[in-house]
């Protein structure tokens, strides 16, 4: 047996063992909203994850689980945060969220933030919601109301932090606003960032302004980009390389996710004087 098929087994095994575990916790839960306001039902069940995330504390599935991100479970994105994050989950950096989720609810929404404010221990930790979700701010967790493609509320923002060294669209979804949003923030992104975007599913949608071939979706933007990893070997005289040509290292494509390295895209030519050739041959 592989042993790639040997994770597989592992983690369905980790999943059905934690299902039990989380059943076991919802009627828990039941009995003790029976016996406490729910002022104090809140404050315990948050003081019993933050002691339990620290058992987790380098497994992002099981944190995504844990906090209720549907990151994990409804989708399957933290085992690949978990690959890219690995070796940063003990540095100092800053990290930004679009979408807090809960929709218009004031106290829904922040599970993906605890999580990954678990996980990454040192870091701070920033979301930005439409809605008002402020009062989900705490310790290393700063939560701003603030639109996704509003360029000078996020410039603010960045300029505040100096910066942000990870930055995961789960905002609106929208492929113009994750178009957008992108444009705004990968410039304000760090060097050596990474920028992730999720739901890449609504780029097939019409109803999301997507659709199968549309130039205009989101995937189509990011498909484009992989193109300029090689600008250097274009057999094009005087071309003039743009930003995300100069800028993106890495490009990474999954289920309904995607991820782009920010680095300086400066490696010479291959073999110019083939690509002399190739000019001197049209």
């Amino acid at each position: 047996m592989s042993e790639e098929r040997r994770s597989l087994m592992r983690t369905a095994e980790d999943s059905k063992s934690f299902s039990f575990a989380r059943l076991r916790e919802t009627t828990l839960r039941a009995w003790l909203r029976q016996r406490l306001s729910p002022t104090l039902y809140r404050k315990l069940v948050h003081s019993l994850k933050l002691t339990i995330s620290w058992f987790y504390r380098n497994d992002l599935n099981r944190l995504a689980s844990l906090f209720g991100t549907d990151k994990w479970g409804d989708h399957w994105y933290t085992q690949h945060y978990q690959r890219y994050f690995s070796p940063l989950r003990n540095k100092r950096l800053n990290l930004l969220e679009i979408g807090v989720g809960g929709y218009e609810g004031l106290g829904e929404g922040g599970a993906s933030l605890r999580m990954w404010k678990a996980y990454f221990r040192k870091s701070k930790i920033v979301g930005i919601d439409i809605h008002d979700k402020t009062k989900l701010s705490e310790h290393r967790i700063d939560v701003r109301q603030c639109d996704q493609t509003d360029a000078d509320g996020l410039l603010r923002l960045s300029k505040e932090y100096g910066g942000f060294d990870i930055i995961v669209d789960d905002g609106s979804h929208l492929n113009e606003h994750v178009i957008k949003s992108f444009g705004i923030l990968f410039p304000l992104l760090r060097s050596n960032g990474i920028y992730a975007v999720e739901d890449t599913q609504m780029a097939y949608w019409l109803s999301w302004g997507g659709g199968i071939d549309n130039p205009k979706s989101s995937m189509a933007f990011f498909k484009n980009l992989i193109d300029g990893l090689n600008h250097v070997e274009y057999p094009v005289k005087d071309y003039k390389p743009d930003y995300f040509d100069q800028n993106i290292v890495e490009i990474s494509f999954f289920h309904n996710l995607i991820f782009i390295r920010k680095g300086n895209n400066n490696e010479p030519a291959n073999a110019p004087e083939l690509i002399q050739r190739e000019l001197d041959s049209v």
